[in-house]
């Protein structure tokens, strides 16, 4: 048997500081049949013509997929109303936040984000050397008094979830711009429009006007949400000509692969797909959200695919996701966020959103004795 090195590779301390992500559960030991609610994917899997299309080009899956996305790029700008040349395709948001944070950040800068804005701002910019800023939140919203407050003179990156994930809260464009104009030019703000499609509030923008109005705002998007293609891992930005360029210029040569490529463009053109999603996550949403209050849950406002359901305690939160779990209902618990009283529960189908209420009502009635 080998002996230990005495002075083996190490990685860089920053990296060993990182806590992992760990993303949701999909399996129970001993239960037939789970019920996902913990990775806010769509409820209804992906559009009937993005299936076809990912069968149909399985067969070429020995050819490299284009390095460029340019269909997918066309598809994006036509179905948005945008210029294919800025936009960048990633293998999910994910890849490109990471991109970002190296590209603009490293040794001796600040990336701010909100207290309880998505973990891998915090992932990214740490991985890149960046010291990473948590500006607090007021009602669980983002502050954009605060978020300005934060602001070093080594801030490159400011990362804005809207709507946030995991609080499901919004700021309108006013704030938005209002925090756009508090900024140095030379600060890139991330704007990060995971649940763009599910927003109702009529005084939302998901980025592009922002982007449009100056060289120093990127808006991110994703297929993984109402698009139904989480296992796929197709993300996408919008932003000004030399963000988008220095992205290019490190991102995988063939970061999106060729059925991953096919699908996300035949989701686009489902016929009212992001419509019927919508629709039905408004209703489904908010009758939710009601039978947690009348449970004594605080459901917290929001406009995603999933609620911020408070239960007042760590030891209520931690029982209730236990209790979830014997009805085989998966959840997402939310200490690594730093609200372990919490849970965040994606809004499911008809059927899963009743299941939720009647497990939830059934906790309750053990709390009260």
């Amino acid at each position: 048997m080998t002996a230990p090195a005495a002075n083996p590779p190490r990685p860089r301390p920053e990296v060993m500081a990182i806590a992992a992500y760990v993303g949701g559960e999909h399996k129970l030991p001993g239960v037939n049949r789970v019920i996902t609610l913990s990775a806010n994917e769509g409820p209804f899997g992906p559009p009937p013509s993005a299936r076809e299309a990912a069968v149909k080009v399985a067969g070429e899956m020995h050819h490299y997929p284009d390095g460029g996305s340019i269909e997918l790029r066309k598809a994006i700008g036509a179905r948005f109303g945008l210029d294919p040349a800025r936009i960048v395709c990633g293998t999910g948001s994910d890849e490109l936040i990471q991109h970002i944070c190296h590209i603009y950040g490293g040794p001796g800068t600040d990336v701010i984000m909100s207290m309880h804005g998505f973990t891998m701002y915090q992932i990214a910019g740490t991985y890149a050397g960046s010291r990473v800023l948590k500006a607090p939140e007021h009602n669980f919203t983002t502050s954009v008094d605060e978020m300005l407050a934060a602001v070093t003179p080594e801030t490159t990156v400011m990362f804005v979830a809207n709507p946030n994930n995991p609080t499901g809260s919004l700021l309108p464009e006013s704030e938005m711009l209002r925090l756009r104009a508090g900024l140095r030019e030379d600060i890139l703000l991330v704007l990060d429009s995971a649940y763009a499609e599910y927003v109702e509030a009529a005084d939302y923008d998901a980025g592009s006007r922002m982007v449009d109005a100056g060289e120093n705002t990127i808006m991110l998007r994703t297929f993984s949400k109402i698009f139904g293609l989480g296992g796929m891992r197709v993300g996408w930005g919008y932003g000004p000509p030399m963000v988008i360029d220095a992205i290019n210029r490190v991102r995988g040569v063939f970061n999106v692969n060729k059925i991953a490529q096919a699908a996300a463009v035949a989701a686009l053109a489902e016929p009212g797909w992001v419509e019927r999603c919508k629709a039905h996550n408004t209703v489904w949403r908010a009758k939710l959200s009601a039978i947690m209050t009348r449970l004594g849950i605080v459901a917290h406002p929001t406009e995603g695919n999933f609620i911020l359901s408070d239960f007042g305690t760590a030891e209520r939160a931690k029982g209730a996701d236990a209790f979830l779990r014997t009805r085989g209902i998966i959840v997402r618990g939310m200490t690594a966020y730093d609200l372990p009283h919490c849970l965040r529960i994606t809004v499911g189908t008809e059927e899963e959103c009743g299941l939720v209420a009647d497990a939830l009502t059934g906790f309750m009635a053990t709390q009260h004795g």
